[in-house]
């Protein structure tokens, strides 16, 4: 491990890291399958070995959380998607849902070593962890990252401010990670209190926005500040290099972004649901809907990092909306724009007109003609079973927000 480079696979050739990922999928595949009765009937149907490429992988179906969340309500813990025994966790958590997540045998089980090692992190530092350790994996995923990189953890969790100002004192973390604002309350606090607490000079933040003001107002203070994504199913899954133009995505990972509703892949740079495959051998998560909204930043990072970038976290794709007492989709949505080949995409826009919900559904479409609006209309009537007024609208005259259901009626 070089002082700049993780390992060598952060640089290898990006056709290279493709073939490498495909080639380990259908065995993967064929993997979950045959442990999880879940993933057998999800993935029911499907040829394993013809699944090499992204094209194949668009094949199969989503597994959003929403989903997930019922099966394992229906079939506690895991929903049978578990790919062997409860023995085999190091961990179980408990997330808000409540949702169940197990921790994978291993040193760094969420892939957390990597975004740290960006974010300035080596061995030998000592870093002081203010994610919950409380019910969920939300402190353990950068806690093994930190400890499979050599680095010594401080397990702060959240709150008792004063007594973590009083452990920074002692101990001189050098390394911070936890939200974005908590670092300024602690810094904050330890000043008030005539503290010294100037032995943080790197943090690796998530969990919130790391707005440029605040970035700005750390780095003043000679503290560098890097941002991960991640989440408790999967661990970390892109992470912010030096060069601060957009998130790497994690190696042994494979990144969609998909239309919300559907398992399309949108074209690169285009605002969609962010879905997810690892190579979690004890929890599989195949074509994982996490329910988020990013993009991909087209090229690769000035850093010399040659995997895929995101734009970061841009919002949630479950965009279901009640209209008039009925809960619209943008799965219903999908299905419109499946009915007409000369429609692109489209955006129904829910609104008031007077005392009651109207809406709009903009179609792009190189047509003009009043019939075809005529004709989703009447799609829309019967997929909704509500009336709706079609406007078209040329390619690309739509916001490239990843929204499909625009919700602007005023509740205030």
């Amino acid at each position: 491990m070089s002082d700049n480079q993780f390992d060598a696979r952060e640089r290898q050739d990006p056709a290279q890291r493709e073939r490498d990922l495909f080639a380990r999928l259908p065995d993967f595949l064929t993997h979950a399958a045959a442990k999880s009765a879940s993933w057998a009937e999800q993935l029911a149907g499907h040829d394993f070995g013809a699944v090499t490429d992204r094209a194949s992988l668009a094949g199969l179906p989503v597994l959003r959380k929403s989903e997930l969340l019922e099966k394992q309500r229906a079939n506690p813990p895991f929903g049978g998607f578990l790919a062997g025994e409860l023995a085999g966790a190091a961990r179980v958590f408990m997330s808000p849902g409540p949702i169940w997540e197990p921790q994978a045998p291993g040193l760094d089980p969420w892939n957390g070593a990597r975004s740290l090692f960006a974010a300035g992190f080596r061995k030998g530092d000592v870093v002081l962890n203010a994610f919950s350790y409380h019910l969920t994996p939300g402190g353990f995923i950068l806690d093994q990252g930190a400890i499979a990189l050599g680095c010594t953890v401080f397990p702060a969790g959240v709150g008792n401010t004063d007594t973590q100002v009083e452990a920074v004192e002692v101990l001189k973390p050098t390394g911070f990670v936890g939200t974005p604002d908590y670092l300024k309350i602690l810094l904050d606090r330890g000043r008030e209190q005539g503290r010294d607490v100037s032995s943080i000079r790197k943090a690796l933040v998530s969990g919130g926005a790391l707005f440029p003001t605040l970035r700005q107002e750390y780095e003043d203070q000679g503290i560098q500040v890097g941002q991960c994504y991640a989440t408790a199913d999967l661990g970390v899954i892109a992470y912010e290099t030096e060069a601060k133009d957009g998130m790497v995505v994690n190696e042994d990972y494979i990144v969609e972004i998909v239309r919300p509703g559907t398992g399309e892949p949108v074209a690169d740079g285009e605002v969609g649901e962010l879905v997810v495959t690892n190579f979690n051998s004890l929890y599989p998560l195949i074509r994982f809907g996490t329910g988020d909204l990013s993009r991909i930043v087209p090229g690769q990072s000035a850093c010399g990092r040659t995997n895929m970038r995101l734009a970061g976290w841009m919002g949630r794709a479950d965009q279901r909306t009640k209209v008039k007492g009925m809960f619209i989709d943008p799965v219903q949505i999908a299905q419109i724009v499946a009915a007409h080949p000369e429609v692109g995409k489209a955006r129904l826009a829910v609104s008031r007109a007077g005392e009651t919900d109207a809406m709009t559904l903009s179609v792009e479409t190189e047509v003009s003609e009043n019939a075809l609006a005529e004709r989703v209309a009447e799609t829309l009537r019967d997929v909704t079973r509500l009336k709706g007024d079609v406007k078209l609208v040329p390619p690309g005259g739509l916001p490239n927000d990843g929204k499909v259901i625009s919700d602007e009626r005023e509740y205030g």
